[in-house]
């Protein structure tokens, strides 16, 4: 930490675990009050959730797992370097996977929208939110692909979106489907 304080470099490659104070901490220490203006980059060999949420919350701006490849490493550092943030894929997977299973508090007004789907809409806006095209969704409902895009194009006006992707994410924040697949009744 005296090193980086010192020499004040742009990213700090930061071990989860050192001999002394724990890397977490260290980050904590540098990006805390201005001690050091570096953005980290934590390096380990455990690929657990709760240091990735621990080196978040301190202060990392990346989190990499060391088997990480040399080119990757180096693609990172300088994407940190930039400005962005950085999660090793597999801990980027595990978080989408872990936002996308719990509803999202969405306002009364948004959820009250639900209601004014029939049945056939809401079955349209789950296989939308499964990521399937019109020609799959047709194929799932056995009706056409014209049927389709005037369901489609129902749910879009009735819930006040403007587009497939805004669709997607209502039914995911309304809890309407979940990140594992399933669906909710109702």
């Amino acid at each position: 930490m005296a090193r980086a304080t010192e020499l004040q470099p742009d990213v700090v490659l930061m071990d989860v675990r050192m001999p002394g104070t724990d890397g977490i901490t260290a980050t904590r220490q540098l990006t805390e009050g201005g001690v050091c203006r570096a953005r980290v980059v934590m390096l380990t060999t455990f690929d657990m959730d709760e240091y990735v949420y621990e080196a978040l919350r301190a202060g990392a701006s990346g989190f990499l797992l060391k088997d990480v490849q040399p080119e990757l490493l180096v693609a990172g550092i300088r994407a940190v370097h930039s400005g962005e943030s950085l999660l090793a894929p597999t801990v980027t997977r595990r978080m989408i996977e872990s936002f996308l299973d719990r509803p999202r508090a969405v306002d009364a007004k948004t959820r009250d929208r639900l209601p004014s789907l029939t049945a056939r809409e809401l079955e349209t806006l789950r296989l939308i939110a499964r990521g399937l095209t019109n020609a799959e969704i047709a194929s799932q409902l056995f009706v056409s692909e014209t049927t389709v895009k005037t369901h489609v194009g129902r749910v879009l006006m009735k819930l006040g979106l403007r587009d497939r992707v805004q669709a997607v994410i209502f039914a995911y924040e309304t809890g309407l489907v979940t990140g594992s697949g399933s669906s909710q009744t109702g």
